[in-house]
């Protein structure tokens, strides 16, 4: 029950940041290829999870389903089925498979980044060198190996939900949704960034702001991220360059001076 109320919580909340800012694509929910051999438990379909993970379970039976009539046909030689099989694989293969899991939505703000844990120390290491790995083309990234990556920094928040790591797990998921233009995902991200870690060495605030100034042109709120922002600074030394770009935008945004941008 706690759960589907943390979700039915996330639903909403999701709908009022998107508001009628810029449209999020939903390409960083795109499920990642996964290992086909996967066994998912059948549950009872009667909350929002049970009901997609139910689906996965159908996905994944589909797909078995086309694969053994594909090596049917294959083996009595009935090129023709075998052709179609093939084109129904393909066709699935083309088809888009959402995530409809927000970790860190269903986390909650509550998490404290605490503790030192080896295994999601592991995990978060893994997924930074594959994060890295997709973004070695500058212009093109490897958007597969940038949503498998994100997929262990969601698992490090799923099974290590007080590791120290939790917090840089989600800025860096942030930055991946950034990149697939799920920005109202984004801002959860960041937000749970600095919720789990107050004193976090991320500029999450400013880039909150940022979001909501350049990218969904939600002008008030992001008045007032970047006004939050400067107030959560802690030295005069801290996130220089966010600063002075934090005070352009306030000014211009306060209509203290005309508009530059």
């Amino acid at each position: 029950m706690a759960r589907t109320i943390l979700i039915i919580s996330t639903i909403v909340f999701m709908g009022v940041l998107a508001g009628c800012g810029g449209v999020d694509t939903g390409k960083g929910q795109i499920a990642a290829p996964q290992y086909r051999g996967k066994t998912i438990v059948n549950v009872s379909a009667t909350t929002e999870t049970d009901i997609i993970e139910q689906m996965a379970v159908n996905r994944q039976a589909y797909r078995k389903g086309l694969e053994e009539l594909a090596e049917y046909y294959k083996k009595t030689g009935n090129h023709m089925k075998l052709d179609w099989a093939k084109k129904e694989l393909d066709a699935l293969d083309a088809i888009p498979q959402y995530n409809y899991i927000i970790e860190a939505g269903i986390a909650g703000p509550e998490l404290k980044a605490s503790v030192s844990i080896p295994e999601a120390d592991e995990l978060y290491s893994e997924a930074v060198a594959m994060e890295e790995k997709a973004r070695m083309l500058v212009v093109i990234k490897n958007d597969n190996l940038l949503r498998k990556a994100l997929e262990k920094y969601n698992q490090l928040i799923r099974q290590y939900p007080t590791s120290d790591k939790i917090d840089d797990a989600a800025y860096r998921a942030a930055g991946i949704y950034v990149d697939f233009k799920d920005y109202t995902i984004a801002m959860l991200y960041l937000q749970r960034t600095y919720e789990w870690d107050p004193e976090t060495p991320y500029p999450a605030r400013f880039e909150v702001a940022k979001i909501l100034d350049e990218y969904l042109h939600r002008r008030a709120e992001a008045l007032e991220a970047y006004q939050q922002a400067m107030k959560a600074l802690r030295n005069e030394y801290e996130f220089p360059r966010w600063r002075q770009v934090a005070q352009e935008r306030i000014a211009v945004l306060s209509g203290s001076r005309e508009k530059i941008d």
